[in-house]
């Protein structure tokens, strides 16, 4: 569903590697219960990878992870931050957090 989401967004025309989870040590689910090894042997050549997990601890500690086995390669994440037609007042600490480190110029 992630994937048709992105493809909606008609920003990105690349190519997609689904990991099918993300690492989750409360259940269990270490870097061998997911496709991070197939990643890896898929991105000899590549430029880059862009990481589209939820910004949660899951999803943080596994770009962290992947990030330190693509040395070789550039890893950048999709931007967090408020949604176009948002209004400021709602948004909670978190998201006006990711906002401002995400911000440029304009």
């Amino acid at each position: 569903m992630d994937v048709l989401a992105i493809e909606r967004g008609d920003g990105y025309r690349g190519v997609y590697h689904v990991l099918h989870g993300v690492i989750d040590p409360l259940h269990n689910i270490g870097p061998d219960e997911i496709r991070i090894k197939e990643l890896v042997e898929r991105s000899k050549g590549a430029r880059e990878i862009i990481l589209a997990l939820n910004p949660n601890m899951e999803g943080e500690a596994t770009c962290l992870y992947i990030k330190r086995l693509l040395r070789d390669v550039k890893v950048t994440r999709l931007a967090h931050g408020l949604p176009i037609g948002a209004d400021i007042e709602y948004a909670d600490d978190r998201t006006l957090a990711h906002a401002m480190e995400g911000r440029r110029e304009y």
